[in-house]
């Protein structure tokens, strides 16, 4: 039996008669219909992961594009006293990052070579040693920003037998422990040397090691500065009568060790007995003509080869010495551009190819699927050798592997359009053209085609992220070399860092990290593309 339905629930007086144009309060109507890519706009904004996704592209893109601006020569000029250092900025510093500082542990000697280059740094050599001893300890205490050791984290001793051997845990400024360096340079290089000292007062040149004394550890060292004995441990040189034989120091306190210095002296002259700076090392019979060898302390020289700017690398250095932020944006500027350039050839191809497959059909369908189906067979990896083996050394690396994508990558587009366009050429608004004397060429570019963008361009932008990863593996793996002074790819760069990565995993972690992020972001961003235009959710709430 049907149920009854009740049509006075709503008393009459409540109701109203409304004129035909009258306003109806409180209700608001839109009426405006929504266009195509206002509705994809719309649904692209409430995924949320896309628009992370993309907000992550742009900041790595500016990143690519902003680094070159900052770069004063270490991206393209490599320092292989400054290779794999930690991440060093002063800004950053502020808030106990990136201050250049790492952990290590040192013995006995080890340690004592350590303080002593920051106690050699300050000049504190010169003083009287008989009235006023200069430390080891005292070196530590002072403030002093040529000092390597930062910072102590504790001292831990262990018994071996009836010795007692000390390991000290420090934290350390890698850029500062580079210590001395010996250079040779010309007459004009050593008077703009000592001009830079002048203008800006920090000391560059420092006193040579007599390198043919028995106390000299290493010749080729030019922080054993110090009189050691043949194991590196530091002596004090006693004089009884007239012979002169090394106390060895006990390390019952190691901060009390006064070291005496093993520079090299005038032996004869006005000079006798002075510390000596420089020293001819032939190349010419005259003062202006001949080579200098002298001893720098790197970290300034690093200030007088740079324009007096301190070493700071927002990421660190790689193995070579590069700053490694910039071999990074230099490989995404490389794997971005080559990317784009590779999708928007194969998608002028595909697009080409399959809209005549997916037209005419028939005999010509069969014939270019044939031809599909074969390339579609033949390994890219096997492709992409080939090609850097035969053709790379007569166009390049870059355009070899540039064919190696386009000789396989439109085939997925191919596809897509072919499909497309056997869903759309036989639906009556193309029927209405051709019956109007439309051209073939028109119909395909001006009626069908149209229809298939949104959908073809998403799916192809899904290729981009594909083609970053092979360009890596290939140029990881040592296929493809794109490493040079003015350019290299992430998957160089991580090559490179693989012995490392225990050591400083900084060095790997970085481009790893951006491959990851350009990965999982353009993958985001192209499913989020794909859902909002997709015809089939046009209009609908997610």
């Amino acid at each position: 039996m049907a149920k009854e339905i009740n049509i006075n629930l709503i008393p009459k007086e409540k109701l109203a008669l409304a004129n035909l144009g009258d306003h109806i309060k409180d209700q608001k109507f839109d009426d405006k219909p929504i266009g195509y890519f206002k509705d994809a706009w719309r649904r692209f904004c409430k995924n949320k992961a896309s628009i992370v996704a993309a907000i992550i592209i742009l900041i790595i893109v500016v990143f690519a594009i902003v680094m070159p601006f900052f770069d004063n020569g270490t991206g393209t000029n490599f320092d292989t006293y400054y290779a794999k250092k930690t991440s060093r900025n002063f800004f950053l510093s502020q808030f106990g990052i990136a201050t250049g500082d790492v952990e290590k542990d040192y013995n006995e000697r080890a340690y004592i070579n350590e303080v002593a280059k920051g106690l050699a740094a300050t000049g504190d050599w010169g003083s009287d040693r008989e009235n006023n001893p200069i430390t080891l300890g005292a070196a530590l205490d002072t403030e002093n920003a040529l000092q390597p050791i930062t910072k102590f984290k504790e001292i831990k001793k262990t018994r071996q037998g009836e010795e007692i051997n000390n390991i000290y845990y420090a934290m350390v400024d890698e850029y500062v422990s580079v210590g001395f360096i010996y250079k040779q340079v010309s007459y004009e290089e050593l008077e703009r040397m000592k001009e830079w000292e002048a203008d800006t007062g920090y000391q560059l040149l420092y006193p040579l090691i007599d390198t043919k004394s028995e106390y000299c550890l290493d010749p080729d060292d030019a922080n054993w500065w110090y009189k050691t004995d043949s194991s590196g441990n530091p002596v004090n040189v006693v004089k009884k009568g007239t012979r002169e034989f090394p106390v060895k120091i006990e390390y019952e306190d190691v901060e009390d060790i006064v070291l005496e210095d093993n520079y090299l002296r005038y032996t004869s002259g006005a000079k006798k007995g002075q510390l000596r700076y420089d020293r001819p090392q032939g190349g010419g019979s005259t003062v202006e003509t001949a080579e200098y060898q002298v001893r720098v302390l790197y970290y300034n020289y690093y200030r007088y080869t740079h324009d007096n700017a301190e070493p700071e690398f927002l990421f660190g250095t790689d193995v070579s010495g590069y700053d490694l932020a910039q071999r990074i944006a230099m490989g995404l500027r490389l794997s971005l551009l080559f990317s784009v350039c590779i999708f928007i050839i194969n998608f002028i191809l595909g697009a080409m190819y399959g809209a005549i497959e997916g037209y005419y059909g028939g005999t010509p369908d069969l014939v270019m699927e044939f031809i599909v189906y074969i390339l579609s067979g033949v390994p890219f990896i096997v492709v992409s050798t080939l090609f850097q083996i035969h053709l790379a050394a007569k166009v390049g690396a870059i355009p070899s592997l540039l064919f190696a994508f386009v000789m396989t990558g439109w085939i997925g587009t191919a596809g897509l359009v072919r499909t497309q366009f056997y869903r759309f050429k036989n639906q009556e608004y193309v029927m209405a053209a051709r019956t109007l004397g439309a051209k073939d060429s028109r119909i395909i570019w001006k009626h069908i085609f149209p229809n298939t963008l949104g959908t073809i361009i998403t799916s192809s932008v899904l290729a981009i992220p594909g083609v970053i990863f092979s360009e890596s593996m290939l140029t990881y793996l040592g296929i493809v070399n794109l490493n040079s002074r003015t350019s290299t790819s992430l998957g160089t760069v991580l090559a490179q860092a693989e012995g490392t990565w225990t050591e400083k995993p900084h060095v790997m972690l970085f481009p790893a990290l951006f491959i990851s992020l350009l990965m999982i972001c353009f993958n985001l961003f192209g499913n989020g593309l794909r859902d909002a235009f997709n015809p089939s959710l046009r209009g609908t709430e997610e």
